[in-house]
């Protein structure tokens, strides 16, 4: 235990722009008889990208391509071409749930070992399969073909194209596909974004004694910025891959990425963090998957959250939240019962749903991660100790504390509220845990009139919010 507390200081006068939207996934639960997952209702999920995507009914006719369009000599202007019957039904899923779809146009991997695939191979016909993603995206932005107005801004040519068992062709004719593709979208749809291609990642770039496979996905990175340069391909947003236990490698990508973007001349080209969990480096078989579902997970997670705030990631989509997929953390099979992992997706929604980041530090402790946002009615500050010991946190604010909020998780709790953790300023984050700290900036109004608030010096600040969020 130690002897004297750390200061944490929590300024709500001070803010620095948006909470970024990091708590994507990848894919959902599907579950007969309902219109909707209140899960994800309620952890806020802002992106679904739709890889790999299943369930219990559909999971052959979801999404891809050659799912939707089955017979690629039919007529791309004929809605009879198309079946769209169970993907309506999952993306309707997803929309009810309050989730923006971003849509993976492509198809999901046949099998790892390519003992033999029938879809990998390039189409026939570019041009042909432009136009089979333009009848999709009429579809499900524009209402064709018995269609929605889902307004869906990310579309996503192809995954992993440098994995053999997701493209069987060249690299120079997958980049011929993504810049007929591209082109050919941004002209029909200008108001869409366009992009690719979930690289695999870059894990010779921190990882020693990497093979000529992985070596390979780096020439693919450079070599595609090159032939969409030359080609003047539309790239409003790139996407790569990471599974790793080290956040210093997680950021380490993404500045890598960015800087990348940038020296090749692609200045506004968004970066996008599509894939990524936790995989524990010292379990061995399927046990390195039973973590991302524990609090070892969770932990890592929360301080992704935290650190990716401060890098160049603009978006990221965590893989996977489908039950049964091996890669599922956020939710136990069959049992569909939510996670330890789950919990650090809710905790992390609450700082999302209130919008403007607010300064939080003094804290140094490697072990530690804070972020904290706020509006005009309320502050919160999550914060992550991943270390072995219980720290004692002095507070630092002009907020007033008497009616603040504790939400807890660590082995004994699942988003709990704990109301013996807060002691005045004092603050109590156990060992391996994630704390929510959420601080009422503003009384309710009532039939008798408004209570004034504990804390006077809080009223410009509630202005100042206003304007941001204005």
């Amino acid at each position: 235990m130690q002897k004297k507390a750390d200061k944490l200081a929590l300024d709500i006068n001070r803010y620095s722009g948006r909470i970024k939207p990091l708590h994507g996934v990848n894919n959902c639960p599907i579950r007969f008889g309902e219109e909707k997952i209140p899960e994800f209702e309620s952890a806020g999920i802002p992106f679904v990208r739709t890889h790999d995507s299943g369930g219990p009914y559909g999971r052959g006719t979801l999404i891809d391509i050659p799912n939707i369009f089955r017979d690629f000599d039919a007529d791309p202007d004929d809605p009879a071409s198309y079946d769209f019957a169970f993907t309506d039904i999952y993306l309707q899923n997803l929309v009810n749930s309050g989730c923006k779809i971003f849509y993976r146009l492509g198809i999901t991997i046949e099998n790892f070992y390519a003992i033999k695939a029938y879809r990998t191979a390039p189409p026939k016909d570019f041009k042909k399969w432009a136009r089979i993603c333009e009848g999709v995206i009429r579809h499900y932005n524009h209402g064709w073909a018995e269609g929605f107005h889902y307004g869906i801004e990310y579309w996503e040519i192809w995954n992993e194209p440098e994995n053999p068992p997701m493209w069987s062709g060249s690299m120079e004719e997958y980049f011929k596909l993504y810049s007929t593709t591209a082109k050919h979208l941004k002209k029909q749809f200008p108001e869409i974004k366009v992009g690719g291609y979930a690289s695999c990642g870059f894990y010779a770039v921190t990882r020693d004694g990497m093979n000529d496979f992985y070596r390979s996905f780096i020439t693919w990175f450079d070599e595609f910025l090159i032939y969409a340069k030359k080609e003047r391909a539309p790239l409003d947003f790139y996407s790569w891959h990471l599974y790793t236990s080290d956040l210093d490698e997680l950021i380490t990508h993404a500045e890598y990425v960015t800087k990348k973007l940038r020296k090749a001349g692609f200045d506004r080209t968004e970066n996008i963090f599509n894939e990524w969990n936790y995989i524990d480096k010292t379990a061995k078989g399927y046990a390195k998957f039973d973590f991302m579902k524990e609090i070892p997970a969770a932990l890592f997670i929360a301080g992704a959250f935290c650190r990716m705030q401060d890098s160049p990631v603009d978006k990221a989509m965590y893989y996977d939240a489908e039950p049964s997929r091996t890669y599922c953390g956020l939710f136990y099979f069959p049992s569909q019962r939510v996670t330890p992992a789950y919990y650090a997706f809710k905790t992390f929604n609450e700082l999302y749903k209130l919008g403007n980041r607010i300064e939080c530090s003094g804290i140094r402790t490697r072990n530690i991660f804070t972020l904290a946002a706020a509006d005009e009615h309320a502050a919160a500050a999550m914060l992550v100790n991943s270390g072995k010991a219980e720290l004692k946190i002095e507070l630092e604010t002009s907020a007033c504390l008497k009616k603040a909020e504790i939400t807890l998780l660590d082995k004994e709790h699942s988003f709990s509220l704990v109301k013996s953790l807060l002691r005045g300023h004092i603050l109590t984050l156990p060992q391996e845990s994630i704390l929510l700290l959420r601080i009422p900036l503003k009384e309710k109004t009532s039939g008798t009139g408004t209570h004034s608030n504990c804390c006077e010096p809080e009223k410009e600040n509630r202005q100042n919010f206003a304007g941001l969020a204005g």
